[in-house]
C-alpha cells in the first residue's frame, strides 16, 4: 500500500520534458520541510488515502498517457516504490521520478528520467517555526554521494537546483564543485517564485548568468499556464 496525496493529468512545467503530457503520482511523506515547499499537503502536512499497486495502474490507464511522473513528498522513502516503477515500465510507460536526492534504494530502481532537486541552504525552515525539523532538515538535505549514485544508475538525470538570490546561484556552483561528475547540459537552475511576474523578474537576471555558465535556465511553466494551484 502507497499512501497517495493525489493523482491527475496535466502538463510537465519543469526540467527536460516540458510540455509533455504527463500523469502526476503524487506519494505523501517526506524526509525534508523545505520552508518553500508548493506541496505542503504532501509534506508538512501529509495527506492522503492508501493506494494498492493495482489501483494506482488503473487510475493510471485511465488517463491513456504514456508519460508518468511520479512525484512527492518524497517518493524514495516508499517502500514499494521499485514494484510501482516496474510495472508502469512494463506497460510501457515512460517514468520520471522526482526526488531531492538524499535516499537511494539497493538495488536500484530504473526509471526513464531521474529528476533530483538537490536542497540549498536556502531551503533549511526556521527553527522558530520548524522546531526539531530545522536541525533534521540541515542533517540530511546535503547528499551529494546518493545525487551521484541517482544519476549514474539511471537512463537520463537532471539537476534541479531551486534559486532565489544570487548567492543561491553561486552556491550552487560550489555544489557542482562538489558532485565534479555532471553534464553541464543536465544542469538547470529555477526560480523560486510562485506568481509569473516574480518568475519574470528572476528571469531577467537569472538567465543570463545561466547562459554565461554553460548552465540551463529552467521556467515554471505550469505557473504561466495554470497558476500557483494544486493539481496542475
Amino acid at each position: 500500500m502507497i499512501r497517495i496525496a493525489e493523482i491527475f493529468h496535466s502538463v510537465q512545467g519543469e526540467g527536460k520534458l516540458t510540455g509533455v503530457p504527463s500523469v502526476f503520482i503524487r506519494t505523501s511523506g517526506c524526509n525534508l520541510r523545505c520552508w518553500y515547499c508548493d506541496t505542503p499537503y504532501a509534506s508538512w502536512n501529509p495527506e492522503g488515502d492508501q493506494w494498492t499497486i493495482d489501483a494506482i495502474l488503473e487510475k493510471n490507464r485511465g488517463f491513456g498517457c504514456p508519460h508518468v511522473v511520479i512525484t512527492g513528498g518524497e517518493p524514495m522513502i516508499v517502500p514499494e516504490l521499485p514494484t510501482l516503477v516496474d510495472r508502469l515500465r512494463r506497460e510501457q510507460m515512460h517514468v520520471t521520478i522526482e526526488t531531492a536526492g538524499t535516499v537511494s534504494f539497493s538495488p536500484t530502481i530504473k526509471c526513464d528520467l531521474i529528476s533530483i532537486s538537490p536542497k540549498l541552504s536556502n531551503s533549511t525552515p526556521d527553527p522558530s517555526v520548524a522546531g526539531a525539523w530545522h536541525e533534521k532538515h540541515q542533517l540530511a538535505r546535503h547528499r551529494p554521494n546518493v545525487v551521484h549514485e541517482l544519476m549514474r544508475t539511471n537512463g537520463d538525470y537532471q539537476l534541479k537546483f531551486v534559486v532565489g538570490s544570487m548567492l543561491d546561484a553561486e552556491e550552487v556552483v560550489e555544489y557542482l564543485d562538489e558532485l565534479k561528475d555532471y553534464e553541464a547540459e543536465n544542469v538547470l537552475l529555477m526560480p523560486r517564485a510562485t506568481t509569473s511576474e516574480e518568475l519574470k523578474l528572476h528571469a531577467e537576471w537569472l538567465g543570463p548568468w545561466c547562459r554565461s555558465r554553460g548552465l540551463q535556465y529552467c521556467d515554471r511553466a505550469h505557473i504561466h499556464w495554470f497558476g500557483n494551484r494544486r493539481g496542475t
